[in-house]
């Protein structure tokens, strides 16, 4: 009984698991990929720090206090009054406090104790509540005169010391708002999405051309089949592109809790925000992976660089106009043009995530998700297959062509 010969070769998706572990890991523990993920949040950080000090600069700039230049009775019922006052009025008022430096006697000269810079003073108010005098830039006056008044109105009786109750009835939104609301919040998915793939998929361009010109890619598919080598690359990009934004997200996060961004505001999306969030994740896998095959199979037909530059233009370009596309078909839902945007491959992801940002429909989003990833298919395949051409064809056609001059010869 003879013995069954050994399988020297692995499947297909075993090949690609390894190539995908391998160029995983490779790039995960390099120290470009460190600067990468480093090179985003350094403007981020410098924004935020940059943004704070100026909040702070702006705030301590605008925060002087007037200063009450009266006798101390005068003071305590303006201080009161104004005390009240901001109660009800919240930051509007501006802050009070005595003037300490002053003199009590008539030759007190507030314009010139300002001018002086005598004290951190926006203004000084003197005189009596019921005969004030305010000083200050002309600005100042205009910006703080009605407030000074209706507080020295307040400390001599003439204005309501308790206000009255104020009914309210609150909406909690209008049919336009909530419309206009989730079309920003379609608006900011799009960008964002946009904004990841373009960024980490050129990862896989210079990958793939440091291993052609190190013939790391012969050694390989010597080993291995080429398709595998193209989806276990693919992959293995994808995979790294999460550990990316995993990375910046959690930065993100940390930076709000912190309080040194302001989040902003985005109305909660039709499908809400955890279905939305999952949408994203995998709207992002699907438009990563159809411009990460292009780009792979641009890698394959290139041997340097500057071929690289060139050949991925065209792409980079069509994907711009792709957004652009998206973008314009967001605000006419319904029309033929949000159809097409829906169903062209490369326009697709943006297209619905805005669409989940906007109605609550789920099946529609199975249905584009099917087509998708069929169109990720057929575009695997075809980059492979062209992947497998160009990358082989130097060396297995020569050496082909060789051995069977050899075997005519020897007939």
């Amino acid at each position: 009984m003879s013995a069954q010969p050994a399988r020297s070769r692995l499947s297909i998706w075993q090949a690609a698991f390894v190539i995908a572990r391998r160029d995983f890991v490779a790039i995960l523990f390099s120290r470009a990929f460190i600067f990468f993920l480093l090179g985003p949040l350094f403007p981020v950080m410098v924004g935020a720090l940059a943004g704070g000090i100026g909040s702070e600069v702006q705030q301590q700039a605008t925060s002087s206090a007037v200063g009450i230049a009266m006798n101390e009775a005068d003071t305590a019922a303006m201080l009161e009054a104004h005390r009240q006052l901001a109660d009800e009025l919240g930051p509007v008022m501006p802050a009070m406090k005595p003037v300490v430096e002053a003199h009590r006697d008539a030759g007190f000269d507030a314009a010139a104790m300002l001018e002086a810079r005598m004290g951190d003073y926006a203004a000084i108010v003197s005189g009596t509540p019921a005969q004030p005098r305010l000083a200050g830039t002309q600005e100042q006056v205009d910006r703080l005169g009605g407030r000074v008044a209706l507080v020295a109105a307040s400390a001599i009786g003439n204005a309501p010391r308790a206000f009255p109750e104020l009914a309210t009835q609150v909406v909690t939104t209008s049919g336009a708002s909530e419309k206009v609301d989730r079309v920003r919040t379609a608006q900011a998915g799009q960008l964002l999405l946009f904004l990841l793939i373009m960024l980490l998929a050129g990862m896989v361009l210079s990958n793939l051309v440091e291993e052609k010109g190190n013939k790391i890619i012969e050694v390989l598919a010597a080993a291995i089949p080429m398709d595998a080598v193209f989806l276990g690359k693919l992959f293995a990009m994808l995979a790294v592109s999460f550990v990316g934004i995993v990375v910046w997200g959690s930065a993100g996060v940390a930076a709000f809790a912190l309080g040194a961004v302001d989040g902003g505001t985005l109305t909660e999306p039709a499908v809400g925000w955890p279905l939305f969030f999952v949408l994203g994740v995998v709207y992002f896998a699907m438009g990563y992976l159809l411009l990460g095959s292009l780009f792979l199979t641009i890698g394959a037909m290139a041997s340097t660089v500057r071929e690289v530059q060139t050949l991925s233009m065209p792409v980079t370009m069509m994907q711009l106009m792709v957004f652009f596309f998206a973008s314009y078909a967001l605000a006419r839902p319904g029309s033929w043009q949000e159809l097409a945007a829906a169903v062209f491959p490369l326009s697709s992801p943006f297209a619905m995530l805005a669409r989940a940002a906007q109605f609550g429909e789920v099946w529609p989003h199975l249905v584009a998700l099917a087509w998708q990833a069929l169109f990720v298919a057929i575009l695997v395949k075809g980059g492979a297959t062209l992947f497998r051409r160009r990358v082989m064809q130097s060396g297995p056609r020569t050496s082909g062509r060789k051995a069977w001059f050899a075997r005519k010869a020897k007939a």
